[in-house]
């Protein structure tokens, strides 16, 4: 049996329509596909970070992966580091600082900076 030609082209048009769709991926509600975060940008979130928080820059060194930085009298130095396998290891550490909550803050303006 021979199918009319607006049928042909609707089934036609239907199997296209599918074949489209199948090649298209599907990530449920909630999915987030994270990328692995580039050095420069981890870098310049932990600088960011830092001058968010009021802290004084006195060392931004891309090529060491250091920044520190000062307030009232404590520095805070941010460590970026790029590990073997690609990703990117991002460390504050601080001394003098009378803010217990300073480093804390500086961390949760980070993950700010880099969309988490």
């Amino acid at each position: 049996m021979r199918l009319p030609l607006t049928s042909a082209c609707v089934a036609l048009a239907a199997v296209v329509a599918l074949a489209t769709l199948s090649a298209c991926p599907y990530y449920p509600p909630g999915t987030v596909v994270m990328t692995p975060a580039s050095y420069d940008r981890s870098f310049a979130a932990a600088a960011g970070a830092m001058h968010d928080q009021g802290l004084t820059i006195t060392v931004q060194d891309p090529s060491s992966g250091t920044v520190v930085g000062t307030l009232n009298g404590g520095t805070v130095t941010a460590s970026v580091r790029q590990q073997s396998d690609g990703s990117v290891q991002v460390r504050f550490d601080s001394s003098g600082a009378a803010d217990p909550t300073l480093l804390e803050r500086i961390s949760l303006s980070y993950d700010r900076r880099m969309g988490r």
